[in-house]
């Protein structure tokens, strides 16, 4: 084509306007996520114990939809308060979640001590697929419970 002019590349931003993260917003949404998990997990496996066949009974799904909650509340709360970089925060706020399970599932592990390796065998505590996926999950779910939250904070705030 003849004539036309080429579209300007939009600049680069200054330090200044890049996106600060703010990790006591981070912070805060991954302990109230934690504090959502960390009784469902506990309530999972007093269950396990008390229940013959755990894996078949019908509690493993309302356990894994609040586990999913816990994720999304992490990134309600960091979309709350960061409304103006709900995805970013609430990411980084349900990766945070996971990062603060991990060690306690890993003191669960070692309590129960019933012979299952902790990354490795048939029936591991925390296989790396399972654990991939988690973050990604984590991170999924917060981001839309952080778009939500800053949505509707917008919204207040415009009334």
């Amino acid at each position: 084509m003849t004539g036309a002019t080429p579209t300007p590349r939009p600049a680069s931003p200054r330090p200044s306007e890049r996106l600060a993260i703010d990790w006591r917003v981070v912070l805060r949404g991954a302990l109230v996520g934690l504090a959502v998990i960390v009784p469902v997990t506990v309530l999972r496996v007093v269950l396990d114990r008390e229940i013959g066949d755990f894996d078949e009974s019908g509690w493993i799904y309302p356990l894994f939809v609040l586990i999913l909650v816990g994720y999304g509340t992490a990134g309600w709360v960091a979309g709350r308060l960061r409304p103006d970089a709900p995805l970013a925060h609430g990411a980084l706020a349900g990766i945070g979640v996971l990062v603060l399970w991990i060690p306690i599932r890993i003191v669960i592990w070692a309590v129960r001590e019933d012979g299952r390796g902790l990354v490795s065998g048939d029936d591991a505590a925390l296989r790396p697929g399972q654990v991939f996926g988690a973050f990604v999950i984590a991170a999924t779910l917060a981001m839309l419970g952080a778009l939500v939250a800053a949505r509707l904070t917008m919204r207040r705030r415009a009334a």
